[in-house]
């Protein structure tokens, strides 16, 4: 049954208009990939079929968000918890066929929470360097009385060699200055501006500007675990240059293809539910009238609840 929503609901849906018109702009593999076939592509099928098709040394960045270790309904297509074990021979049976499209200076992200990071960890430690890992505050979460409320997930960065990029200057914060200093009378390290009072910060490896997509926001879809695209901003700026390919193995509704096309990146990805797909066909149409990231405005990124942070939802 279609879900009744109120005028002020911008989530993105489909319309039977919208299949027909994105549906012949999906592809599928099978046989050997060339670099340039993968360039601004959605591939709709299942990565284990698919992935070994796709070409070595081609990919700039990957990120990654696969199931995490929780029994979970993608569109139809569930995913069962498993013991600690059983979920890293999970990963073992598809990272290592995904790490070899990595180019030798390529960087890589994988998103977990809490109960599933530990494997991550040791999985990616295998094949590349781990370099950090990411907390981002969830913002939200279901309340707990004989636990502590589950509200911040982790990402892992890791390189496929030394010789990497990072670009630092390309994610740094707005935050509002609490406690402004001066010295001789003039702000020191901070500026005065018709909002505020504000420091611009180098980022982090705890985040707490990310908003949760939701119902008032036209990036929100239907995906039960859809990323924000402020966070995947920060990813693809800190590490490809424009013009780099940006792969997801795992795409959901396209966050990523979407992300990076608002940032001036090539994209591809694979994800196995056709409804999905289509949505990230329709953003992706989107984007080609529409660049905005929420929470990024004036090449900075905004802390939440802030005026600019709010512009673009």
């Amino acid at each position: 049954m279609e879900k009744i929503r109120s005028p002020r609901n911008h989530t993105t849906v489909l319309t039977d208009e919208d299949r027909a018109l994105y549906a012949p702009r999906l592809c599928t593999a099978t046989d050997a990939l060339l670099p340039e076939e993968i360039i601004n592509r959605t591939y709709n099928g299942d990565l284990f079929s698919m992935i070994d098709f796709f070409p070595q040394e081609s990919v700039d960045l990957m990120i990654i968000d696969p199931p995490y270790n929780l029994t979970k309904n993608f569109g139809g297509n569930k995913f069962a918890a498993r013991g600690d074990d059983a979920y890293k021979a999970y990963l073992e049976s598809w990272f290592p066929r995904a790490v070899r499209l990595l180019k030798k200076d390529a960087s890589l992200y994988i998103c977990g929470d809490w109960k599933c990071t530990a494997a991550l960890y040791v999985v990616v430690g295998n094949y590349l360097t781990v370099r950090n890992r990411i907390t981002w505050q969830r913002e939200k979460g279901r309340g707990a009385v004989s636990n502590w409320k589950n509200c911040c997930e982790d990402i892992w960065f890791a390189t496929a060699g030394s010789d990497y990029y990072f670009n630092a200057d390309a994610v740094k914060q707005k935050r509002r200055v609490v406690a402004p200093y001066r010295e001789n009378g003039k702000p020191k390290d901070w500026e005065e501006t018709g909002d505020g009072k504000f420091r611009l910060t180098g980022a982090s490896n705890f985040w707490d500007d990310i908003t949760v997509p939701y119902w008032s926001m036209s990036e929100n879809t239907d995906h039960p675990t859809q990323k924000p695209e402020k966070l995947i901003a920060k990813l693809i700026l800190a590490s490809s240059r424009p013009g780099a390919l940006v792969f997801d193995p795992f795409l959901g509704s396209g966050t990523t293809s979407v992300t990076a096309k608002k940032l001036g990146r090539t994209y591809c990805g694979i994800e196995v539910n056709t409804e999905y797909c289509l949505l990230a066909e329709k953003r992706l149409a989107r984007a080609d009238r529409d660049k905005a990231v929420q929470g990024y405005t004036g090449g900075v990124f905004w802390e939440r609840n802030t005026g600019r942070e709010q512009e673009n939802e």
